[in-house]
């Protein structure tokens, strides 16, 4: 990076702020892509990304870096190597933190091939060696018979109960497409790793096509609510909910409130009854389903990646009754996460060189209230 503390960008309301996190063509990487976010402890904010150390696309020399916070997003560490993808490909962090303790679980892949897990016990200090846990995606084969794995993107959680949840995505070609989604879980805290049912294949007659990129949040009765990834005709958001984030997943629904460009998008809970006096969920994607305007004509779905949207929601996700644009222009995947203040971040990628949306600018952090978005 060009500096250590990178410049805050305020919009003159008091209520939002944002820091440029990372910066194409800074800090001997051409670009940064995939956005992660993550709290532990009280004040402590870990961001993660992937470092295209040649060029912007998915594979090659790919680095997962990291940036640490310690006072709530207002100063960052610099830059450094989490994972070395060792002159090829390290991709799709995955981090499961606690705000109560020091203790941040961490997912991540290699060459689309191959998974490891480790963890922090000193808020992302440092971690455990990683232990590879390919096996547990193994165990899909004889159902479908992948040619390419990945978790996230995005964080994963902690269920009430203690289990960890981590959508993961599979394809049975190397294009990415057809593809599956399932989810893998820890109920002994990351120390074992299991497999959990297919929940969506293209061709399965749920109606979606090319589900990928899965999120997840536990909604207030226990139950776990999936919104997936897809490039359905329809161009909305996938929706399915489980009894415990594994099993007995409903049917799909679509929300047309949340359009789909067919990019990554984020969720999180911002407050819950009990304690709180009543339930709130945080969305946030790229609200956009045309290119250039027109209709959109890409055989994988994908329209423009512009106008990043946060949402809010009082009923568990049925009514997002509170919008406001983070982002107007080209702005694509993000991730976020909430403090125990209730204070939200977005972490997405904002801009793009020559109208190619791929070769992302920066890595943007925005800060902002509930009340920022509209709510009263």
């Amino acid at each position: 990076m060009k500096n250590d503390q990178p410049p805050h960008l305020a919009d003159g309301s008091g209520s939002l702020c944002k820091t440029i996190l990372f910066e194409s063509r800074q800090g001997g990487y051409f670009c940064y892509r995939i956005p992660g976010l993550e709290f532990t402890g009280p004040h402590t904010l870990l961001a993660t990304c992937e470092g295209r150390k040649n060029d912007p696309w998915d594979t090659g020399h790919v680095d997962i870096l990291l940036r640490r916070s310690v006072d709530g997003g207002m100063t960052w560490s610099p830059s450094s190597v989490l994972v070395d993808g060792e002159s090829k490909t390290a991709h799709n962090a995955v981090l499961i933190g606690n705000p109560q303790t020091s203790e941040v679980h961490f997912l991540y892949g290699r060459d689309y091939q191959r998974c490891f897990y480790c963890v922090s016990r000193d808020a992302g200090l440092s971690f455990s060696q990683p232990t590879e846990i390919t096996t547990v995606f193994e165990q899909y084969r004889a159902e479908y018979p992948w040619m390419m794995i990945a978790t996230g993107s995005g964080h994963g959680i902690r269920l009430r109960s203690g289990r960890l949840l981590v959508p993961v995505w599979f394809s049975s070609t190397r294009n990415q497409k057809p593809t599956m989604v399932s989810i893998i879980y820890s109920d002994d805290n990351g120390n074992q790793w299991n497999r959990g049912p297919i929940i969506v294949r293209d061709g399965d007659g749920q109606g979606l096509d090319n589900p990928m990129e899965a999120v997840v949040v536990e909604l207030q009765d226990g139950r776990v609510m999936m919104n997936v990834r897809n490039a359905s005709p329809g161009q909305c958001r996938a929706v399915t909910s489980s009894p415990d984030g594994v099993h007995q997943w409903s049917p799909f629904r679509f929300d047309p409130q949340l359009r789909e460009p067919f990019c990554m998008a984020s969720i999180r809970r911002v407050a819950q009854q009990p304690p709180d006096s009543q339930n709130l969920i945080v969305w946030a994607n790229p609200d956009c389903i045309t290119t250039s305007g027109k209709p959109v004509t890409d055989e994988f779905g994908n329209a423009d990646r512009k106008n990043l949207t946060v949402r809010l929601s009082r009923d568990e996700g049925w009514i997002w009754s509170h919008a406001r644009v983070l982002e107007p222009g080209w702005s694509a995947y993000s991730d976020l996460a909430v403090s125990p203040d209730r204070t939200i971040y977005c972490h997405y990628e904002c801009g793009c060189h020559n109208n190619q949306m791929w070769d992302v600018k920066s890595l943007c952090l925005a800060r902002f209230t509930p009340e920022w978005v509209g709510y009263l």
